[in-house]
């Protein structure tokens, strides 16, 4: 279900707020399975992704789903609290609901604004307090429950950061989820 809605859903608007990532080299930060890492590649045209998650038993799966594309794609375990790259190292960034699972979100953000070069786009797809509020989500799924972000809250954090969205960022699903793109304006 999940891997449907990336597909038919956040990836069309995420290319109509920002565009594709044609011939670019390009990071997801909690690349799970590997499903995001295919919409970048297949329906985005990034050149080259590199993929991180913090559980090794995710890579290997993703190593699986993505075989056929080769060294196209480079998957490592990694945390997006820290991320193992050198400043201005890709052309764009992309978050498929990852960063409202990090306690320190605030650190993620500011990771990946450090690797993005200036210019580049982070694309993000996030969960609001909103939507963790509800019943379903405490119930059934584990997140932090304390520094939780409000859509508006996030857009901020990531301007605070020279992270620009601008008019790129929309809500859906009644406040639940935050989905935009945004551009590195350091130079």
């Amino acid at each position: 279900m999940r891997a449907a809605i990336q597909r038919r859903y956040e990836a069309p608007l995420l290319k109509r707020l920002g565009g594709t990532v044609d011939g670019e080299h390009v990071l997801e930060i909690g690349c799970g399975q590997g499903v995001g890492t295919q919409i970048i590649l297949e329906q985005f045209g990034a050149a080259h992704v590199t993929a991180i998650d913090l559980d090794p038993a995710m890579i290997d799966r993703a190593r699986e789903r993505l075989r056929d594309h080769g060294d196209k794609v480079a998957l490592r375990t990694g945390d997006a609290e820290h991320i193992d790259a050198p400043d201005d190292s890709f052309d764009a960034v992309f978050d498929f609901g990852i960063i409202h699972h990090i306690p320190n979100w605030r650190a993620s953000i500011e990771e990946v604004h450090r690797v993005i070069r200036p210019s580049g786009r982070f694309y993000f797809e996030e969960v609001t307090s909103h939507a963790l509020a509800r019943w379903s989500y405490r119930t059934f799924l584990e997140h932090p429950e304390h520094d939780r972000f409000g859509a508006f809250g996030f857009v901020h954090e990531l301007e605070t950061q020279h992270l620009h969205v601008g008019d790129r960022a929309t809500t859906r699903f009644f406040g639940d989820f935050v989905i935009g793109v945004a551009t590195n304006h350091d130079s």
